[in-house]
Formats: structure tokens, sequence, C-alpha cells
């Protein structure tokens, strides 16, 4: 059962190792490590470790509230949004999480196919070339990702426990091969080169990797056995699972000049393996952004997520190379749009939080003041170069959110 439009019930609830597999597997995210390069290459060993914790700490804090409430309340982000926005205006908040998957789905896709044409067919690939094998690459790992978040959070389980234990076990190992191999340790060797950049902007970059993805965190922990296992798992899930990929892409940064875990194992006479790491990290996000997506469309469609999934998973397998080369920069831009979203989500709930769990929300058609903060808010993320863009746009959000609440109530 998908639980579309309603709360998950005890029925539909999972173990906490389920949960825990899951919500790791989410944060297993391939493009996290194009950060951990970036955070390699700008700071040394100490301010990258004091960038992981401050920006895990915020990221951790957002995704947190978001899996307590998703778990709490047994509702999908969207149905969230239903009580928060409007029943109109979550169509807004629900076109912004598809879009984002989306995309996301389709860059994961060429993320694999691309490297993997280079490598195992030995083809050129570049930005005006893309051979017929590269796209029948695109097309398989298309249909079998899509297959997955069709059959829903029980077919997210299974990948996950296969996933999850295999990136972090043979991930680990190739980085750990790769540091003996060097000609320095790793605190000499993240000393060497320009550093310049800073641990608040470093940790920018760490909440940056994940906030619009983690949006969608309540779509996952709704199926938590109650609010504080959603919590734990998320958080811990954040911190280790966003950790590992940065220490993936910094170490490859480092030491092979590469930015993913697949070129530290290529380096390393790994291929096979690299292309099975490689391939499970990708399908782990990659069939969670396309069940929020589809998720997402079917609130605005009134169709079925399973029907929406198979949409979203054409259009993203279509269009994947296409997004690689020429859509992941307007996907940092829409990376800042989620998470007013998000805080308008974890304010509405607290401020409602018994007419939540009695299912007594009043219903309106938008809320406008819901839809002018997200707005105002991702304005403010992308155009406020202070502080922390998603923080920012946060702030903006929960303010306009709360002054039409308070007008509300008088």
């Amino acid at each position: 059962m998908d639980y579309t439009t309603s709360a998950v019930d005890k029925a539909g609830r999972k173990s906490n190792l389920s949960m825990f597999m899951v919500m790791l597997g989410f944060t297993f995210f391939s493009a996290s490590m194009w950060v951990g390069q970036q955070l390699a290459d700008g700071l040394d060993f100490q301010g990258f470790i004091q960038a992981l914790l401050l920006g895990g700490l915020i990221l951790a804090a957002y995704t947190g509230s978001l899996g307590y409430i998703g778990a709490e309340s047994g509702l999908s982000l969207d149905m969230l949004a239903r009580r928060s926005f409007g029943v109109k205006g979550s169509w807004l908040p629900s076109a912004m999480i598809s879009l984002t998957q989306i995309g996301w789905f389709g860059v994961g896709l060429a993320m694999f196919a691309i490297p993997v044409a280079k490598e195992f067919l030995h083809l050129e690939v570049t930005p005006d070339v893309m051979p017929w094998q590269g796209y029948l690459l695109v097309a398989i790992a298309g249909i079998l990702m899509t297959a997955s978040a069709y059959f829903g959070i029980k077919s997210l389980t299974i990948i996950s426990y296969i996933a999850v234990p295999a990136v972090a076990i043979l991930g680990t190992a190739a980085m750990v091969m790769a540091v003996r191999q060097g000609d320095a340790g790793l605190v000499e060797q993240f000393a060497k080169g320009t550093k310049d950049l800073g641990v608040v902007a470093g940790a920018g970059l760490v909440v940056g990797s994940f906030v619009s993805g983690g949006t969608a965190t309540p779509n996952f922990t709704r199926f938590a056995k109650n609010a504080k296992v959603g919590l734990w798992t998320t958080v811990i899930a954040f911190f280790v699972g966003n950790s590992l990929m940065f220490l993936f892409g910094a170490v490859s940064s480092i030491y092979v000049g590469g930015n993913d875990i697949f070129e530290v194992m290529l380096n390393l006479n790994l291929f096979y393996l690299a292309v099975f790491v490689l391939g499970l990290n990708i399908w782990t996000t990659n069939d969670n952004a396309l069940y929020s997506a589809g998720l997402g469309l079917s609130n605005i469609s009134g169709r079925s997520k399973k029907t929406m999934v198979l949409i979203s998973g054409l259009i993203g397998t279509l269009a994947a190379v296409w997004l690689y080369w020429n859509f992941t920069g307007w996907l940092n831009v829409l990376n800042c749009t989620l998470p007013p979203v998000g805080i308008i989500l974890v304010l509405s709930y607290f401020m409602n939080r018994k007419a939540y769990l009695e299912d007594q929300v009043p219903v309106r058609e938008v809320n406008w003041f819901a839809v002018l903060g997200v707005v105002l808010g991702a304005v403010v993320a992308n155009l406020v170069h202070w502080g922390f863009a998603s923080v920012n746009g946060m702030v903006v959000a929960g303010v306009c959110y709360m002054a039409g609440y308070a007008l509300g109530r008088k």
C-alpha cells in the first residue's frame, strides 16, 4: 500500500533497522562527493572536519525536524503541505520537489552511464558526443531504478539493505587503500595546495549539498515506528552517510585528482567493484528521488503514485544526458527553493500539533502567506550571499508564514 493520500497506519510501519537503512541509502548521494572535492581543495584536514560538523549539525537539525513530524503524523511531504499550504497551495511545493528530484534522477543516471562508457567501453563522451552504447546504459539504469521506485517502500528497503553495507564497506576499504598507497598521510595530503575556503563557507557547501533532497525526508520517515525513531534514524543517517560521501570525494581529489570513489577504485585496479559501488550508490538515492517525485505529481494530478513514478522515470531517463551537461547549475539554484518549504511544514505542524494528530487541521484552498514565504525565501536564498543561503531562505519564509498565522488568529 502506498499511503499516497492518507497517514501510514501501524500495519504499514517498518522496523528500526529498515528505516535506518532506507535513510542511510537516501544520504548516499554521489553529487556529495563533488562537494567533498571542493572541501578538500579549499580546506586543511582540521577545517574539513570542522566544516563537516558545523554543516552536519545544521542539516541534521533541519532534516531531523522533518523526520520527526513525518514519523509522528505518518504523512508524506505532500500531505503535510496540503495542511500548511492549502489543497491547491500544496501544488507549489509538490511541483518544486518533483522537478528537482526528476532532475537529480536524470543527472544520477548519466553519472553512472558516462564513466562506465568511458572506462569500460572506451568510448569518447563529450557534451556534444554521446555514442548509442552510452544511451543504452542510461536506458537500462533508468528502467531498473524506476522499477524499484514503482514498487514503493518495500523495494526501496530491499535496495538499501543491499547497497548500504556494500557501498560503506567497499568504499571505505578503497579509501584506506588509497591513503596507504599515497606518498603522504591524510593530514599531510590535505595540507597541500591553495587553501582559500573558510570553515563557514565550507559548512555552507555541506548544507547545500543535500538540503533540497532532505526536504523530502517525511516521505520515508512516515514509515518509522514512532517520532523518536524518525528523528534518530534521520540525524544519524545524515551525519554518517553524508560524511562518508564527503570523505570519498575528498580522498579521490587529493590522491587521484578526481571527485568520486569510482576513480579511486579504478586507480587501485578494482574496475568491476568500482562499477558495482558506483551503480549501487546512485541507485539508493535515485529510487528515493523518483519515489518523492511520484508522490508530488500524484498530489497535483490526482493520478496514482505508481503512474506518476513511471512518467517521472521516463522523463528523467530521456533527458538524463542533457540534464547532466546543462541543468546541474539550475538544479543547484533550485536547491535553495526547497528549504523554505520544509521550515513552513515544521512550523505549521508544531504550531498546530494537536490538530494534526487528531486529523482536524482546517484545510483551505490556498494559504497565501505560506506561498509568499516560499517565494520570498527562495529569492533571498539565491540572492543574499551572506551566511548560509538555505538558512537565510528558511528564516524569511518562517517569518512570513508566522506573520500570516498571527493575522489569521486576530
